[in-house]
């Protein structure tokens, strides 16, 4: 790679760092990292045990890009109205590896009747944030006719520490009537300080609201719902501080497989991107209740930052539920209503 184009890349990595200041990561198949998006869906699902697990290479052709991965297991307890669960969350940015790892444990509660399902989760953990600065670039490591030379020291005083600790707390709340839902969650809602050098760096609420509507193509027939047709519109809105974005989805479900287009705007200053997705059941048993499932989705950026230069942004996620019994005898499964599981 010609010296030319390491320092091109690496002005993009810069200029893409203005964008991703204080604003978390997020995934364009966010119906596949449900208890991410929101806390209030962890133990929401159609089993016992649920585990997912998501990756997303943003810019792909870039080195040092964003690389970002949430896992999460967890439990549904019917009987008590609820579900305990894990996620654990981490991110790499830039060229100086700025990482962040989280490991949070998530209680979400159901009320509700044949006609709604009101769901409420809470979200504790720690986050562990650290930078390698011996991937950092200063001016005497700048030779001024060669350009940046790795064989030079450089002499500038790093800062002590490189390395934070800090606990974390969110909170959600989602709502499933008819064929319509509806969801908000806070995170960072003790706006822990970040800082590596004493300064406070406090990391800003991070709200995000989403809606989503089945619509039925099949719904005067008389046939399974696992036989039906779904049209699946979502709106996924995110703000934290000054940057906010929204997500535009529409999904077609047909049996084991889905498909979907999305748009996702960036605001006035943030990048903006067109993505598509194809969900896969690889496996289902419709006797024990089982089932793997595969996502693969990608990214094309309409905005400040060109394909060309990035090759796009790729997602690729699994999960697994299982019911572990058959037996469901005593648990409070609110019989007759539409669950949020049914939306994704």
């Amino acid at each position: 790679m010609s010296r030319l184009k390491k320092f091109f890349l690496l002005y993009i990595m810069m200029l893409a760092g203005n964008y991703l200041r204080a604003q978390d990561h997020q995934y364009t198949q966010f119906f596949n990292s449900p208890v991410y998006l929101n806390p209030a869906l962890n133990g929401q699902f159609d089993g016992t045990l649920r585990m997912n697990l998501i990756y997303r290479n943003q810019w792909t052709s870039l080195g040092g890009g964003p690389k970002y991965l949430s896992a999460s297991i967890d439990y549904n307890m019917p009987r008590f109205g609820g579900g305990v669960g894990l996620l654990f969350t981490r991110g790499t940015e830039g060229p100086a590896y700025l990482t962040k790892n989280n490991v949070s444990g998530i209680y979400s509660y159901s009320v509700g009747s044949e006609d709604l399902v009101l769901s409420f989760g809470l979200q504790a953990g720690v986050t562990n944030r650290s930078l390698d600065y011996g991937n950092l670039v200063f001016s005497d490591q700048i030779d001024a006719r060669l350009g940046f030379d790795p064989g030079l020291t450089s002499n500038a005083e790093l800062p002590l520490l490189n390395n934070k600790f800090y606990f974390d707390s969110g909170a959600g709340v989602n709502l499933v009537t008819g064929d319509f839902m509806v969801g908000a969650a806070f995170q960072h809602i003790n706006h822990p300080n970040e800082s590596f050098t004493g300064a406070p760096a406090n990391l800003p609420l991070r709200i995000t609201a989403h809606m989503s509507y089945m619509w039925d193509l099949n719904k005067y027939e008389n046939i399974d719902e696992d036989e039906k047709s779904f049209i699946i519109p979502s709106v996924v809105f995110y703000k934290q501080s000054n940057l906010q974005s929204m997500t535009t989805a529409i999904e077609y479900k047909r049996r084991s497989i889905s498909a979907g287009l999305f748009y996702r705007t960036g605001g006035e200053t943030g990048p903006s991107a067109i993505g598509v997705s194809l969900i896969f059941d690889l496996f289902v048993n419709r006797d024990g209740g089982d089932k793997l499932r595969f996502g693969l989705s990608h990214d094309i950026p309409t905005s400040k930052l060109s394909y060309g230069n990035t090759s796009g942004t790729t997602e690729g996620s699994i999960s697994y539920q299982t019911p572990l019994s058959n037996d469901n005898a005593g648990y409070k499964t609110f019989e007759g209503a539409r669950r949020c599981y049914d939306f994704y």
